[in-house]
């Protein structure tokens, strides 16, 4: 599989991180895409396509997308942040729409920007079937496709600078900078949508070691020691956009 990404630059993929069930990489999901420009636009198609997805519907613009969501009633879409009409954050307004209108439609954000802040506009308050990656990140194909398949099936897929940006919000009085070196590591794996095994293996430390590290973290935070673990992904997230 080429590591070259669909704008024809390379650009290696260090290391993506996310939360879902496992998955059967032979199932052809369905998708639409949301992508102005035309050769970014053919490229993912062809990837999707020869990854056994089926691409029921494209769109230039960010209100076309939300339409032909709604019509087409895909597993996923997949959708640039900046979109006509107004060639702003117009895609992610229309996913955000789409995940108010069509909960069962999984939703991943492609975005050149490093923006904590769009990350959690688009989680909102359910981190079920959402991602949010800066676009460099597709350049790994096979990592591309997988996040696209794990958002289809209601996980999640949050880029690791994103996540890196909001953990580094901490600032004089904020609880943040009660944690300890390793428990803004494991904070910081954690928002990425990591299991307590998943870090531990990271980090290189145990199991046993990572749980009482997330116990301290959550009750610094005030947080909910024992939530779910979509829960647990919102809870630091939201934590950290309050506190941005």
């Amino acid at each position: 599989m080429s590591n070259v990404d669909v704008t024809g630059r390379r650009s290696p993929l260090a290391r993506l991180h996310y939360r879902s069930p496992p998955v059967r990489p032979d199932e052809t999901l369905r998708v639409v895409i949301g992508e102005d420009q035309p050769l970014v636009r053919e490229g993912i198609v062809h990837v999707l396509e020869e990854n056994s997805f089926e691409v029921v519907g494209v769109a230039e613009d960010a209100e076309d997308l939300v339409r032909k969501a709604g019509a087409q009633r895909p597993d996923v879409v997949v959708t640039d942040i900046q979109m006509p009409p107004r060639g702003e954050d117009d895609g992610l307004r229309a996913a955000q729409a789409i995940r108010a209108a069509q909960p069962g439609v999984g939703v991943l954000v492609l975005s050149q920007f490093l923006e904590a802040q769009y990350a959690l506009d688009l989680v909102g308050d359910r981190a079920e079937g959402v991602g949010y990656l800066l676009k460099d990140r597709v350049g790994e194909i096979a990592g591309f496709v997988d996040a696209v398949r794990r958002v289809a099936h209601g996980g999640s897929a949050l880029d690791p600078d994103v996540v890196q940006t909001m953990v580094g919000r901490a600032r004089a009085e904020d609880p943040l900078g009660d944690l300890s070196p390793r428990e803004r590591d494991v904070l910081a794996l954690m928002a990425e949508g990591r299991s307590n095994r998943g870090i531990a293996g990271q980090l290189v430390v145990t199991v046993a070691a990572v749980e009482r590290h997330v116990t301290s973290i959550f009750g610094k935070l005030g947080l909910d020691p024992a939530p779910e673990q979509h829960r647990r992904v919102l809870a630091v997230l939201g934590y950290l956009g309050r506190a941005g």
